[in-house]
């Protein structure tokens, strides 16, 4: 028994396809949007934002930005 072999580009579609049968356009853009690469270097950037800072002070103003919003 032999199984037919489909180019990626064939499986991708046939994929897409039955997903957006199954839970519709909006829902298959978000769903496909969670596996898209990035771009940049994000621990560079981290530890460009966070330098000088220590964990204690961003508990502290994670805490106090949440209670601004109520």
């Amino acid at each position: 028994m032999t199984a037919p072999i489909h180019t990626i580009s064939e499986v991708n579609q046939r994929a897409k396809d039955a997903l957006i049968r199954e839970i519709g356009v909006v829902d298959s853009i978000r769903f496909l949007n969670q596996f898209r690469i990035g771009s940049g270097n994000y621990t560079a950037e981290r530890e460009s934002l966070f330098e000088g800072t220590t964990v204690k002070e961003i508990i502290a103003d994670i805490k106090s930005r949440r209670a601004d919003r109520t």
